[in-house]
């Protein structure tokens, strides 16, 4: 497909048309893609502590600018002005963490027989970098900081909903000084930009976060040319509540579990799993902590939960609510969301349904959480690896050996004890089976970016 027509970028609180940025043709991609690999030729060849420093400058511009990203943030995708300025805040900071990393990105000396043995990491060249649009600001940071720092290009593809972020990213590294070509932002279709994009033979690697299904067809895509991948997919997370927990502190945490960026994150805790002698005392205490949660305009600084993204994804979600109604599901607490213009559904927690009904074990990306009993230790265990996804999960319990062996045995990559973090940009980020492979963040990441070049140099004489 040849389509090039302006993607319209909504207001999600307002569903009115805030902006309208051309659509990228596969042509535009190979250009992209061309200019990019010359870009990343001088790129790779600075010495490392110049790289370094205009990361460094890039982070300094970014933060500068702030305010400016979070509004763009908040118009475009529908968040709460608080967590925009924490993504801003977060693509600055991991710009500052992958610079520290290009200067300590270094290869081993191997001990071996008649020589010695080095190995190099050598950048990968031009990187893929395919962004969603429930986080496309900081996820959009966590490929192309450190795939710049390992030394390579980024070609850039937003979600057609949530452009604008990206792009103004890519103008502030032109006025940081970075080179011209070396970040550049495509947004497009995704069959149309985005297939060019894993299929071109001049990308070395793609990054994908989205649903599973669609990663699916990147995975599938990218085997033809055994292209490097890394895939961060779907989730339907567990929060565990034994029976020994702080009761009232697990209770107060849930709803922001699964309530942030109203639902619409990987990581959301949306089956909240309770040990049967505490289910009721916990609904109790769950349904005003869940009631109280504000719902509005996300410029609003008071606000905690805004709208979806879409109208495509209200109607999704509404499906997911009423077709548990039809398996005996119950909207057991309801919260409040406006009316009239944008995208609102309230917060809503179902009980009644069995572990395997759609709404209990599939993604469904919106404000909703599904209570579930559990008996034993074993049958939590169960329970939360009960679904395909293993991106995320918390437990909450008093008893710190039953939290280590919970967590040895639940097959996710990121699980909090008494708490519901996820992601923190210094520490791995990935997930078990169809949330995707590979890791993202942390120490490792500009490694992820690189191929390992192995050589000896023989230091035994040979006769002439």
């Amino acid at each position: 497909m040849t389509d090039s027509s302006p993607l319209d970028v909504l207001d999600p609180a307002t569903g009115e048309t805030i902006a309208s940025v051309p659509g990228a043709t596969a042509a535009d991609v190979d250009d992209a893609v061309r200019r990019a690999a010359r870009a990343q030729t001088g790129w790779a060849a600075l010495a490392p502590g110049e790289r370094a420093r205009q990361l460094r400058r890039f982070a300094a511009v970014v933060d500068e600018h702030l305010e400016e990203l979070a509004q763009l943030e908040v118009r475009e995708a529908g968040h709460i002005v608080g967590n925009a300025r924490w993504e801003a805040g977060n693509v600055r900071d991991l710009l500052d963490y992958a610079a520290g990393g290009v200067e300590r990105l270094t290869g081993r000396q191997i001990p071996v027989a008649g020589g010695i043995d080095v190995t190099f990491l050598e950048p990968l060249g031009v990187i893929g970098v395919i962004v969603p649009w429930n986080f496309p600001m900081p996820i959009a940071a966590w490929g192309f900081a450190p795939a710049l720092a390992a030394g390579n290009a980024v070609v850039l593809k937003p979600a057609e909903t949530t452009p604008l972020t990206a792009l103004r990213l890519a103008e502030l590294a032109l006025e940081a000084g970075l080179p011209e070509d070396l970040l550049q932002v495509l947004p497009g279709r995704g069959d149309v930009a985005g297939e060019a994009l894993v299929r071109h033979p001049g990308v070395a690697k793609i990054v994908f976060t989205g649903s599973s299904r669609v990663g699916r067809r990147v995975m599938a895509l990218c085997s033809d040319q055994v292209k490097r991948i890394t895939l961060e997919l779907g989730g339907k997370s567990p929060n565990i509540v034994f029976a020994d927990a702080d009761l009232e502190a697990a209770a107060a945490a849930a709803p922001m579990a699964f309530l942030d960026n109203a639902g619409q994150d990987c990581c959301a805790r949306t089956r909240i799993l309770v040990q049967r002698p505490v289910y009721d005392r916990f609904l109790e205490l769950l349904e005003p902590a869940v009631e109280s949660v504000r719902v509005g305009d996300p410029a609003d600084e008071r606000t905690q939960m805004g709208p979806l993204i879409s109208r495509a994804q209200l109607e999704r979600v509404g499906a997911y609510v009423e077709g548990a109604r039809g398996d005996g599901g119950t909207p057991a607490i309801r919260g409040r969301a406006p009316e009239g213009p944008g995208f609102w559904f309230p917060p809503t927690v179902l009980t009644g349904l069995s572990p395997e009904a759609p709404a209990a074990c599939e993604e469904i990306f919106g404000p909703v959480a599904v209570v579930l009993p559990f008996e034993d230790e074993a049958d939590a265990v169960r329970l939360a690896n009960g679904t395909e996804y293993g991106l995320s999960g918390s437990l909450w319990t008093r008893d710190v050996g039953r939290a280590l062996r919970v967590s040895r045995a639940v097959r996710a990559g990121n699980l909090s004890v008494n708490s519901h973090s996820s992601v923190r940009y210094w520490t791995p980020f990935g997930g078990f089976g169809a949330s995707g492979i590979g890791r993202e963040l942390g120490p490792d990441a500009l490694a992820a970016f690189t191929e390992t070049k192995n050589v000896f140099i023989s230091t035994e004489g040979t006769d002439r």
